[in-house]
């Protein structure tokens, strides 16, 4: 569709034809390599039992894990190849040079159009930012957690907050797009530390990040520690509670929030893997139903009726409305007689109440 408009500088009319804006999505194809490099520990850790991912694809299979994925995706979508699960570049050069060759055969043929992956902050350094710069790798996510070096330490993380900064800083001069991934529920940790966690990864200058809270997962340290009494998890309300308020911090300074809650794998949703601990499937639409709540309330304040219409964007109704109806049951509860409606103009917490 094409809208002409009529502009008048005062000296000749230029018509200017805006075309329809096609607002492509992001689709990751995710290849796990489950504590293949990592020599550490971390008390949270068992990759297998987390990812679900039992054995590590070679270097060979590549090619046809990402072709089964391509099929599967839909036209107009920005696709990256994605190395997960594990420290990737703390795999030894030669195999890192071999999974990325094969990756960036998709990046050449312009299949995909870029690589990303995940690794520890103390396994970056300019020879390892090379290779990935030379084979087309676009962003690099660190497992940061915690900036706190006593959370680190309680953790068994085998790194320090100057680490995760010194990392950080190498990965933007190279001119990748940075990635801080952080674990809420440590030993030790505290929701002001959390706060300040998340401080520190807009002050490292990171695109983007993700919010894990901390669960207690079959064959770990920590649970041994939940059940010598040495350790608590947050309660799911807790970590939903943090999260909304790093969730804020991160969309005030334009950090992207990719994902919120661990990924609901098979071995996690049973319950075959997982001993206690914040973890749901919904997490992310229970954080996003708190944010809501807050705005709908603040915006309350101005009106006094008690049969009201609640318009948002249609991209946002399900979290205005709540998880299972929580905000809706919640207004109720309180008297209104609530509507909720989508507009498709209006922008992210843009939200209008008015008498219905």
């Amino acid at each position: 569709m094409k809208i002409p408009i009529l502009l008048n500088n005062g000296m000749v009319n230029i018509m200017i034809h805006f075309c329809e804006v096609i607002v492509k999505k992001y689709s990751n194809i995710p290849i796990f390599i489950p504590e293949l490099a990592c020599p550490h520990q971390c008390v949270f850790c068992n990759q297998t039992k987390i990812s679900g991912t039992h054995s590590i694809p070679q270097p060979k299979e590549i090619r046809h894990i990402v072709a089964q994925y391509l099929e599967t995706i839909p036209a107009n979508r920005i696709i990256n190849i994605a190395f997960f699960g594990g420290s990737f570049t703390g795999i030894p050069v030669d195999l890192q040079e071999q999974y990325l060759k094969e990756a960036f055969w998709f990046v050449k043929n312009g299949k995909v159009s870029g690589i990303r992956l995940s690794t520890r902050p103390d396994y970056i350094n300019e020879t390892i930012l090379e290779l990935l710069k030379k084979y087309g790798v676009t962003t690099i996510e660190l497992g940061a957690q915690s900036t706190s070096r006593n959370v680190l330490n309680q953790s068994g993380r085998g790194h320090t907050p100057e680490d995760i900064q010194n990392a950080s800083r190498m990965i933007r001069t190279y001119g990748f797009e940075l990635g801080l991934q952080m674990m809420i529920g440590l030993p030790e940790d505290s929701y002001e530390q959390s706060i300040q966690t998340a401080n520190d990864i807009v002050s490292f200058g990171a695109s983007n990040t993700r919010i894990y809270p901390a669960i207690i997962v079959k064959g770990t340290a920590l649970e041994k520690r939940y059940r010598e009494g040495k350790y608590i998890p947050l309660s799911l309300e807790q970590a939903v509670e943090w999260t909304k308020g790093l969730v804020r911090i991160f969309e005030r300074n334009n950090v992207s929030v990719i994902r919120m809650g661990l990924h609901p794998s098979d071995e996690l949703v049973s319950g075959k893997s997982l001993i206690d601990g914040p973890f749901h499937p919904a997490f992310k639409e229970m954080v996003m139903t708190k944010i809501w709540e807050e705005i709908i309330h603040a915006k309350l304040k101005e009106n006094t009726s008690g049969k009201i219409r609640i318009s948002v964007s249609d991209k946002q109704m399900h979290y205005a409305i709540g998880y299972k109806q929580a905000n809706k049951t919640r207004l109720q509860s309180r008297g209104y007689a609530v509507q909720f409606t989508g507009n498709h103009t209006f922008s992210r917490y843009q939200i209008d109440v008015c008498d219905n």
